[in-house]
């Protein structure tokens, strides 16, 4: 039987509880790191990675939760660092003060810095094999480096005020958003030590799944509540930046995202073929966005 993704986030929340203090060796860093980590959040980053290898036959344990909560560490220190000053500079997430709001930007810039090499410390300090930690580690370095989320974040940043077209909206967000959930999903498989084919349909999985979560997020700047969201909403069309609802207006958007749903159903099928197993626990993540 599969996990739930209730407790899975939950897995999730205690082992961040737990060992995220062990490792941090002062006091206010250590608060500003915590504040962020554990303001909340889907956790749906390390919980897609967890859910992936149960797919798949495995059993979770402490080596493979540390793993998958060392991207949520990355994923919250891009976070932090998206919301100072000097880049989208909000005052708002997860329905909290950003952290720099809290802390100073310096405080929260720190925060991001510890919690990004925290992230590789986790993915390289467990029992897992020195072949699977080498591999996790570099696809995590791509996924979260200048080729993936920070090339993406690049390319927001000199978007803003000019009209990207559609295929270059959607490469941006590929790395943006998408890089991170692509490896969440990637990983699952390299865990579980999956023939070449089936890493490549986890990873098409992952990658439609990424496209269709950043597409729903930007639904939402338009269409959401601040208090669904948990931060600012309109803020995309105030700052002219380039979203789905801007370019093809809310219906096009809307049928963007059905067709990111429908690749990765694809895939989710791809994956039951290949491996002989059921993958209808993806369900339950695709059901996000009805």
């Amino acid at each position: 039987m599969i996990t739930s993704i209730p407790d899975l986030k939950e897995q999730i929340d205690n082992y961040l509880a737990k060992f995220l203090p062990q490792d941090i060796d002062q006091d206010t860093l250590r608060n500003s790191m915590e504040y962020s980590v554990m303001a909340g959040g889907k956790r749906l980053r390390p919980a897609l990675t967890l859910a992936t290898v149960e797919l798949l036959g495995g059993t979770i344990n402490e080596d493979i939760l540390r793993v998958a909560t060392a991207l949520e560490l990355l994923h919250t220190y891009s976070l932090i660092h998206d919301d100072l000053p000097a880049m989208d500079n909000d005052a708002l997430r997860r329905g909290k003060p950003t952290n720099h709001c809290k802390f100073g930007a310096g405080m929260a810039t720190l925060a991001g810095d510890g919690l990004l090499t925290l992230a590789f410390q986790w993915v390289t300090d467990n029992n897992l094999s020195a072949d699977i930690r080498s591999r996790l580690a570099f696809e995590l370095a791509k996924a979260a480096g200048p080729a993936g989320m920070v090339a993406g974040q690049a390319r927001d940043i000199e978007g803003e005020h000019q009209r990207l077209s559609l295929e270059q909206l959607r490469y941006l967000h590929r790395q943006k958003t998408g890089a991170l959930i692509q490896y969440a999903v990637l990983a699952g498989g390299i865990i579980m030590d999956q023939p070449a084919k089936v890493q490549q349909e986890l990873a098409a999985f992952g990658a439609n799944y990424g496209l269709a979560f950043q597409i729903y997020d930007d639904l939402m700047d338009v269409l959401g509540t601040t208090e669904q969201m948990g931060k600012a909403v309109h803020k995309d069309a105030a700052e002219q930046k380039n979203t789905y609802p801007g370019l093809l207006g809310v219906d096009g958007a809307k049928k963007q995202l059905h067709n990111a749903l429908i690749a990765a159903t694809q895939s989710q099928r791809q994956l039951e073929k290949l491996t002989s197993k059921s993958f209808a626990g993806y369900d339950e993540f695709l059901a996000y966005f009805k």
